[in-house]
């Protein structure tokens, strides 16, 4: 069983009431990070400059109080090397600055306790490297899981109480799919919200600079900061809103653990009165032909690694190298048709969803396989693809829709996680995430 740690929220809410300080939180959390919990999470742990800045009085009065952060290796943090999770770029040269989203993160009062680890270049779902070993999920106590990618190490050093905001990215869905599959919160923004500079793109079209945390009222306060903006607060019930659940696509291959899941989610909302209603999007059926060339992600990390993997490609992982190559052969055209063709199924996808206000969805198809079945391996690489594929399936809409999301736990107590999906377009986030805060509550009442 998955023990709820105290978020962030609630912990700051305790600092300023003297019931702990963040000297002591951030003594527990180094005491996690260097536990057999994070095995393989963490690359780089800021320990002792971390306790030295929780000393500092004045971070209790800021946003973030004094409490721990993790950045995900992908991230500049000045005066570090960001490798992004490979051996390429173990010598490459020191960040000269903080990114925008780690210096936003300092100047709320976060204090860093270190780098996660990640999937190679962030382009996986599944959330394993070969270099430097894959975190096992937080939330499983039977065998070795799968924590999800590529924000790996992100989620696990949440989940595990080692950090309170994971920073973290959402290309296809790297931060949702590994909320869901440990059990803590996701929240996708729209892409544009929050700046993507000083961090390794994979696409830069459908990146997503975003955070993950163990509660929908953390993921708010993360994205304030990261974002920016004050997030408008609504007291409109949940039973105000109309709710969508596409009865295609994303329904398809559910395990038994998700399907129940899901169902008893539904059937709880509704039975809170809140009306969700059964549709059809046919649109979603066209993504696999609209993507059947590699994507934004291939065409534009490609444009990136070129160079890097002329030089040294025997340093990448091979699942990585095989899906950026793929890049080479998209010819311009096909990239400019892709745009235009992406353009047009956007259109009509609000078409088809404008009379509602957000749409339900299971964040991932199942719940984490055993490392074991995919670790890094000739012998696995099928089993591995498979897996990735239907990891990103779900998330992936959302990013292809330009839109938000976010996932919450919806698994029972004696369950393995399973994440539940509230999504819709671009912009809509504030509503998002005042549903997801309502719907966070009925859920856990059971």
């Amino acid at each position: 069983m998955q023990i709820r740690l105290p978020d962030l929220s609630t912990t700051r809410r305790a600092i300023r009431a003297g019931l702990t300080s963040a000297h002591e939180e951030m003594d527990r959390a180094i005491g996690v990070s260097a536990s057999d919990s994070c095995k393989n999470a963490l690359l780089k742990t800021f320990g002792e400059s971390a306790r030295t800045q929780t000393r500092d009085s004045s971070l209790a009065n800021r946003c973030l109080a004094g409490l721990a952060v993790s950045v995900k290796d992908l991230f500049d943090v000045q005066d570090q090397v960001t490798t992004a999770g490979s051996i390429a770029l173990s010598d490459a040269a020191p960040a000269r600055q903080d990114c925008p989203a780690v210096a936003r993160l300092k100047s709320a009062g976060g204090v860093l306790i270190g780098r996660t680890n990640m999937s190679e270049f962030a382009f996986s779902g599944v959330g394993t490297n070969p270099h430097y070993g894959t975190p096992a999920n937080a939330a499983a106590i039977d065998v070795p899981r799968i924590p999800g990618g590529s924000s790996s190490g992100a989620a696990v050093s949440v989940a595990t109480g080692a950090a309170f905001i994971g920073l973290g990215s959402d290309t296809g869905g790297s931060i949702r799919i590994p909320a869901a599959l440990n059990g803590i919160v996701g929240f996708k923004s729209t892409a544009r919200l929050v700046p993507t500079g000083g961090a390794i793109p994979l696409s830069t079209t459908l990146d997503t600079v975003c955070a993950l945390t163990r509660s929908v009222s953390d993921a708010i306060v993360a994205h304030e900061v990261l974002a920016s903006r004050t997030v408008t607060r609504s007291n409109a019930p949940l039973t105000g809103y109309r709710l969508a659940v596409a009865r295609n696509f994303m329904q398809d291959g559910l395990d038994s653990t998700v399907a129940a899941a899901f169902q008893r989610s539904l059937n709880r909302l509704r039975a809170a009165g809140v009306v969700v209603a059964d549709i059809d999007l046919p649109e979603l059926n066209e993504l696999a032909t609209l993507q059947a060339t590699g994507g934004f992600s291939a065409a534009e990390s490609y444009a990136w690694h070129r160079t890097l993997l002329k030089n040294r490609a025997d340093q990448y992982d091979p699942r990585v190298a095989l899906r950026i190559q793929r890049g080479a052969s998209m010819a311009a055209s096909d990239y400019i048709d892709l745009t235009h063709a992406r353009a047009d199924w956007v259109n009509r996808m609000h078409a088809q969803l404008q009379r509602f206000d957000a749409v339900l969805s299971p964040t991932v198809p199942f719940v984490a396989p055993p490392i074991a079945q995919v670790a890094p391996g000739a012998e696995r690489d099928e089993a591995f693809f498979k897996v990735n594929g239907q990891l990103l399936r779900n998330t992936n809409v959302v990013n292809m829709f330009d839109g938000c999301a976010i996932s919450i736990p919806c698994h029972d107590p004696d369950e393995l996680p399973v994440g539940l999906m509230i999504w819709h377009g671009a912009l809509r986030d504030d509503a998002i995430l005042n549903m997801a805060l309502q719907a966070e509550r009925m859920l856990q009442k059971y």
